[in-house]
């Protein structure tokens, strides 16, 4: 899968592109005359209706108001900050710190049945220890440049844990053996965050498995990604937050899952592979 914007954001982004030009071409007017009127730059609102640039909220008020469409503003703004909401750079979500992002996960959380996440880079957070949380986040934290917040964060998303001990969710995580040997902290880290995985594989309503180095496999390792219910699916990119909602690209992501899930071992095999990676810790 491509490590790009889902073609859902494209989709959306030219819905609302493609509604400004209606507007325009109904109000019987040429972009030319709408830029005037705007006091825009003359290629603005060739820019705007092509999709070229994401309209703001004053940018559609003022389409609307030129067109005399002003009833048609509230509906267009929700839709362009949907499309917006589907790619979500990361600066943009933790300029405040990390905390209120853990925190924003909760209505998503609460409201799915199912979850199915595949990580291929590091431990899923909802299996993290705090002390592992707590050397990742710091780390991003200092790569994005945002505020420290990180204590507050790592205590929030341990609190958001607790999902896997309440309510009726079942969760389904895959991870690559590689996940178990890359180093997150010291190794005592390590060795903390790995002993949790195994304790976690006990519980109920957690499927845990593992994808060996060694594993014939039809399906590469991909960018880490979360499956919720059937309704959406999230993909983690370096930048960016990816949110998607087309059901066709949906169907990907749940056939990826399935393929991986095919080749990952469980029970005493994956509990085996933990432990060498214990060993292998020194």
């Amino acid at each position: 899968m491509p490590s790009s914007p889902s073609s859902s954001v494209e989709a959306a982004r030219k819905a609302v592109a493609a509604r400004l030009r209606e507007i325009r071409r109904d109000a019987g007017i040429t972009g030319h005359e709408l830029a005037v009127r705007a006091g825009w730059h003359a290629s603005k609102s060739s820019r705007l209706e092509n999709g070229v640039t994401p309209p703001g909220d004053d940018d559609i008020r003022t389409w609307c108001r030129v067109c005399g469409a002003d009833d048609q503003a509230a509906d267009l703004i929700a839709a362009s900050r949907s499309a917006d909401s589907m790619y979500v750079e990361w600066k943009r979500v933790q300029r405040t710190g990390l905390r209120r992002l853990q925190e924003s996960y909760i209505p998503l959380f609460e409201r799915t049945r199912v979850f199915r996440v595949y990580c291929s880079n590091v431990i899923p957070g909802l299996l993290q220890t705090p002390t592992y949380a707590m050397e990742l986040l710091s780390d991003i934290t200092a790569f994005r440049g945002a505020p420290n917040d990180v204590a507050d964060a790592v205590a929030a998303r341990m609190d958001r844990s607790r999902i896997l001990r309440e309510g009726d969710h079942r969760f389904a995580v895959l991870v690559e053996e590689a996940v178990l040997r890359y180093r997150v902290g010291d190794a005592s880290t390590m060795a903390g965050q790995l002993g949790h995985l195994l304790a976690v594989m006990s519980l109920p309503a957690v499927s845990l498995g593992v994808i060996p180095f060694t594993t014939s496999r039809h399906m590469w390792p991909v960018e880490t990604f979360s499956i919720y219910d059937d309704e959406q699916a999230q993909v983690e990119l370096l930048t960016a937050a990816v949110t998607v909602t087309a059901p066709t690209e949906i169907d990907q992501y749940v056939r990826a899952f399935g393929r991986l899930a095919d080749v990952a071992v469980y029970g005493a095999d994956a509990r085996a592979l933990i432990t060498a990676a214990i060993a292998a810790l020194g």
